[in-house]
């Protein structure tokens, strides 16, 4: 008996109820995914929950609860979002393993490789987050007109600042992967985002602004990474045209060849 349902191949003809069974089959392996991922990360929330609270001031490293149900709800919300995170690639897969008989397996390498070097764009922009972004505006928001205030950190709202904090500095890091997509569907080609990067970067700036972040200094730092990885996507998309035209200009004389 299959566990795991069969990989369709490019173009294998299948009825619609099998595609509904193969659906349900991978919904219920994501939800499975995500449910051990909790049961895993609930296990291990205290130590979740301080390294969240390592940012905080050393007097703030205990944020406040205001309700009876607030400790657990707040525990089970970052155990929650958690999970998701490490069972990403168990969902992404399965969608991907769903969608992928629609493409040719030229096309299926091409968009395996991009969902991978997205993955690894992810873990670095939640690295950069944590360890940048996020200390830094928690130190410039903590000590905002601190004179004036008695400070005082909620600890649903703090880490519902931390979880917009990571994902939009990860959202961030995602950049090369769409202007790559851009110039491989010829949507921009990659001399025009040489020629036009003065506009790009205009448009790059309004990206960071209207990503989370209330204060100044999320903002900074995303749009620091943004510039960057864009002039960076430029190049890497300059390179990666001339691989495509290459490859492309060798199948097509592989294919003249075959039919002379």
């Amino acid at each position: 008996m299959r566990v795991l349902p069969r990989r369709l191949r490019h173009g294998e003809e299948a009825t619609l109820v099998e595609h509904l069974g193969e659906l349900r089959t991978r919904l219920v392996i994501s939800l499975i995914a995500i449910a051990v991922a909790f049961s895993v990360v609930y296990g291990f929330h205290g130590q979740l929950l301080d390294w969240l609270n390592r940012p905080l001031p050393e007097h703030l490293r205990k944020p406040t609860t205001f309700g009876v149900a607030e400790p657990f709800i707040t525990s089970f919300m970052v155990s929650f979002w958690a999970s998701l995170l490490i069972a990403l690639p168990i969902c992404m897969w399965q969608l991907w393993s769903f969608l992928a008989p629609a493409f040719q397996e030229r096309s299926q390498r091409l968009v395996a490789g991009f969902t991978a070097f997205a993955a690894i764009l992810l873990v670095g922009g939640i690295m950069f987050g944590y360890f940048i972004a996020l200390p830094a505006a928690v130190h410039f928001l903590t000590n905002y007109d601190s004179n004036h205030f008695n400070i005082q950190i909620r600890a649903r709202d703090y880490y519902s600042f931390v979880i917009t904090v990571l994902f939009a500095v990860g959202v961030v890091f995602e950049l090369p992967i769409f202007v790559l997509a851009l110039a491989r569907l010829g949507i921009v080609p990659a001399s025009k985002l040489r020629r036009n990067r003065r506009i790009g970067y205009v448009i790059v700036a309004a990206v960071a602004v209207a990503l989370p972040g209330i204060d100044p200094v999320t903002t900074l730092f995303e749009m620091g990474p943004l510039m960057l990885l864009f002039e960076l996507s430029i190049w890497l998309a300059v390179f990666m045209d001339r691989r495509w035209k290459a490859r492309e200009a060798a199948h097509e004389a592989a294919f003249q060849a075959g039919d002379g």
